[in-house]
């Protein structure tokens, strides 16, 4: 199973061409999604009908919960990010990462922020060119 952020959604919806991409880096693993894509995706959208379209979709998807503990841990990475010298720019990429860890998964993403919390957690992800 692979967790699929936001920031390769984005770019595979808004070029079509680019799902093959996708599909080649997904080589037939089952894919999660995490809430937060699911937050991030309809916020998003342009119009009633997209909004319509892409929460049917959704409602359909495989996701991973947070637990009660995952919050506190997802703070700690930020937390421990922030005593070395290094940020991301949002919390939210903190939980993401946090759910892969815990579960054990790969982390496909188009987003620097999983790079720098992978320099100090053992999180598997991996930067697709899209």
């Amino acid at each position: 199973m692979i967790l699929v952020d936001t920031s390769v959604w984005i770019e595979v919806l808004r070029d079509a061409s680019k799902r093959s991409v996708l599909e080649r880096a997904l080589a037939g693993s089952d894919v999660a999604l995490s809430r937060f894509t699911q937050m991030e995706l309809l916020q998003g959208c342009r119009d009633e009908g997209e909004w319509q379209m892409l929460d049917s979709h959704l409602e359909g998807q495989e996701y991973l919960e947070m637990s009660e503990r995952s919050w506190s841990l997802a703070a700690r990475v930020y937390f421990d990010l922030r005593r070395t010298g290094k940020t991301v720019r949002s919390p939210i990429d903190c939980c993401i990462a946090q759910l892969a860890l815990e579960n054990d998964i790969v982390l496909l993403h188009k987003d620097r922020d999983f790079g720098t919390i992978a320099s100090i957690r053992p999180l598997q992800q991996r930067h697709l060119e899209l």
